[in-house]
C-alpha cells in the first residue's frame, strides 16, 4: 500500500445541484413539479394536518391523568429474597445481584413464597405477613 493508492473509506456522493439547466435533469422546476403548495419555498403541511378537517387528536376525547403524588414501588417477594447472597439486604444489593431490574420509589416486600434463611431487610414497606415471616426466622424487617 502506497500513499497514492489510498482511497476514502466511504464513497463520496456528489451533491445534487438543482436549478442548473435542463441538461442536469433537475433544471427549471428543480424536481418540484409544477406550481402548487409543495413547489413553493416553505411549502407543505404541518404534521397532523388533515386538509382543514378537525384533526384526529382533537376529535378524540381527553382521557385519564397522571397523579403527581403516586408512588411506584418495586415489588420483592420472599421467594426472590432467598436468591440473595447478602445477609443485610437493601434495594441496592438486590439491584447489584440482578434480583430486581430497577428501583423506582423504593421496594415493598410481599409475603409470596417461603423465606428459608435469616435476613436483615431494609425496605420502604412490608406486608404484615412478610414482616411476620422474616421475624419468625430471627431476621429484622427495617422500614426506611
Amino acid at each position: 500500500m502506497k500513499l497514492d493508492e489510498l482511497k476514502p473509506a466511504v464513497k463520496k456522493v456528489k451533491r445534487n445541484r438543482v436549478g442548473r439547466g435542463i441538461a442536469s435533469g433537475n433544471g427549471k422546476t428543480s424536481g418540484r413539479g409544477h406550481k402548487g403548495q409543495k413547489a413553493r419555498s416553505g411549502g407543505g403541511v404541518r404534521r397532523g394536518f388533515e386538509g382543514g378537517q378537525t384533526p384526529l387528536y382533537r376529535r378524540l376525547p381527553k382521557r385519564g391523568f397522571n397523579n403527581i403524588n403516586s408512588k411506584n414501588y418495586t415489588e420483592v417477594t420472599l421467594k426472590m429474597l432467598n436468591k440473595s447472597q447478602a445477609t443485610d439486604v437493601t434495594a441496592e444489593t438486590l439491584l447489584a445481584e440482578g434480583i430486581i431490574g430497577k428501583i423506582n420509589d423504593g421496594i415493598v416486600v410481599l409475603a409470596t413464597g417461603k423465606l428459608e434463611k435469616k435476613l436483615n431487610i431494609k425496605a420502604v414497606k412490608f406486608t404484615a405477613k412478610a414482616k411476620e415471616a422474616i421475624e419468625a426466622l430471627g431476621g429484622k424487617a427495617e422500614v426506611i
